[in-house]
């Protein structure tokens, strides 16, 4: 274990039974989120990142599912294996908020439609012991005020729909921080929204991050985001993670023909006017009842024949904290 480890989620699988087959989300994934740094999550939809993130907070669907691995949240007393937690319990309610939150991906979806904004968020304290009213609606104010939405004492009684998205958007950033959350976990919080307002959102992470200490798990597709934000990179394909590294490893130097492939994606000033953007052929499949073999075989340009369609490849250390699953490293 890293002296500075806060979070290690060990060889987890997230199931789900469907009548066409068994859906394998999350097929084996295994990493390590650090004290006070950015792991950064990508990948293309489908991939399996929000069911990874839903695993850590216990909130995939039940009916039909199920989870097995470690999810090993270290305290100063000791190491908690949430993955063992009822996900219904007292603990792991007090887990939630406290130790983790997270931002969820659309805050319109998110938020309860028949609620103020301001009590959605005050039941967070009210849920971990504050009893004073007032004062909890002062902290919700200051926080507002923090994250830096507009004329707080007004939007504290105003209802979801009744905020512009980057307004909503902080406003699930507070609901998630209201407590001071050793991990906050961020799935693609600033997808819906402009530039300008992703920028400012981004910026206001960063310096929550320097100001409470805390570590973040980031998902999102965006590269240029994960570059800027992330200490660390998993990139994901299929339920697995295919590469992991340090940023500078990962961008500097991709390994896997998965992660060369989103590297080359990347639109870049200067390209030739009417030139094709590079793009990965073929769509992620649905994971029912995937082979044993490579995930990524049938939309890889370096493909062998008889061995990556044969068995799934074991992660290969290529520098100090970067590795990768691939044949062609063995």
């Amino acid at each position: 274990m890293m002296p500075d480890a806060l979070l290690e989620v060990k060889d987890l699988h997230t199931y789900f039974e469907l009548e066409e087959g068994t859906l394998k989300a999350v097929n084996g994934v295994s990493f390590t989120i650090r004290k006070n740094r950015t792991l950064g999550i990508v990948g293309e939809s489908g991939c399996g990142k929000s069911v990874t993130a839903q695993s850590i907070m216990r909130i995939t669907p039940t009916k039909n599912s199920s989870m097995r691995g470690q999810i090993l949240l270290h305290h100063e007393s000791g190491a908690v294996d949430v993955a063992q937690l009822d996900e219904d319990g007292d603990e792991m309610r007090d887990l939630r908020g406290r130790d983790i939150a997270m931002i969820f991906q659309e805050p319109m979806t998110a938020f309860s439609p028949v609620h103020t904004v301001g009590n959605q968020i005050m039941e967070a304290l009210f849920v971990h012991g504050e009893r004073d009213k007032r004062a909890a609606r002062k902290r919700v104010i200051a926080l507002l005020d923090e994250v830096g939405i507009p004329a707080p004492e007004r939007r504290i009684d105003e209802y979801p729909f009744q905020l512009s998205g980057g307004m909503r958007q902080r406003s699930m950033i507070a609901m998630a921080i209201i407590l001071n959350p050793r991990l906050l976990i961020a799935d693609e919080p600033t997808t819906a929204l402009d530039v300008t307002i992703q920028a400012q959102i981004l910026r206001l992470m960063k310096r929550l991050q320097r100001d409470n200490g805390m570590a973040i798990m980031f998902i999102t597709h965006d590269l240029g985001v994960i570059a800027n934000m992330a200490d660390d990179v998993a990139v994901m394909y299929l339920g697995k993670i295919v590469e992991y590294g340090a940023s500078r490893q990962i961008f500097n130097d991709p390994k896997h023909p998965y992660t060369k492939g989103l590297m080359r994606s990347i639109p870049k000033f200067g390209t030739t006017i009417g030139k094709h953007l590079a793009t990965i052929k073929g769509t992620v499949p649905v994971p029912l009842d995937p082979p044993d073999a490579c995930p990524f075989a049938n939309r890889c340009a370096e493909f062998i024949a008889g061995t990556c369609d044969v068995r799934m490849p074991a992660a290969v250390t290529v520098a100090p904290g970067h590795s990768v699953n691939c044949v062609l490293y063995e």
